[in-house]
């Protein structure tokens, strides 16, 4: 999958190093490869990142573990879930936001998620419990591509408060390229 377009439909094209394309990374195989020159990193503010979780497996199942401000570096204020995405449902999140931190989890199926931080743009697929994708703030998200039966669960920073969004692409770009 090659990120080449806006995440919105009808904003304003970007020209220079940021439209460059990046293949799509599953939780498996970004969170073991080794750093290299063609690794992508978003979010100038903190970097995104996968988190390997901590797991206890026996003959019963698994147990993974999130603990605020341990396993994530941000103290866990709000929980929620997204299910019952058909698989040719449009793209959800389609927004960013100014300080908020995220951790965002695939406890079951499977999902993309592009992020865009108006420098370098990447996308990457969850798809195992035990792993989960942090986004940092100014960071624009896209959840797209979900399997049957995928339940997406989000840890955030901070209580809901619209002022914290960005809805809008070109006032988002606009914000994050003056963070230079």
């Amino acid at each position: 999958m090659e990120l080449t377009e806006p995440p919105v439909p009808g904003s304003a094209a970007r020209t220079g190093p940021q439209d460059r394309a990046h293949p799509e990374r599953s939780a498996v195989i970004a969170e073991s490869s080794a750093e290299s020159s063609h690794d992508v990193h978003v979010g100038r503010i903190k970097p995104c990142r996968l988190i390997r979780l901590e797991q206890h497996t026996d003959p019963r199942g698994s147990l993974s573990v999130i603990e605020s401000g341990l396993t994530v570096g941000f103290p866990i204020k709000r929980v929620y879930y997204m299910h019952g995405q058909p698989e040719s449902s449009p793209p959800r999140g389609l927004h960013g936001h100014r300080t908020l931190e995220q951790l965002v989890i695939a406890v079951h199926g499977g999902f993309s998620i592009s992020l865009d931080d108006g420098f370098n743009s990447t996308t990457y697929r969850l798809d195992e419990p035990g792993a989960g994708l942090y986004i940092g703030p100014m960071v624009w998200r896209v959840l797209k591509d979900f399997a049957p039966e995928s339940v997406a669960l989000v840890l955030a920073s901070r209580h809901y408060e619209e002022s914290d969004y960005y809805r809008d692409y070109d006032t988002f770009l606009r914000d994050a390229w003056s963070l230079k």
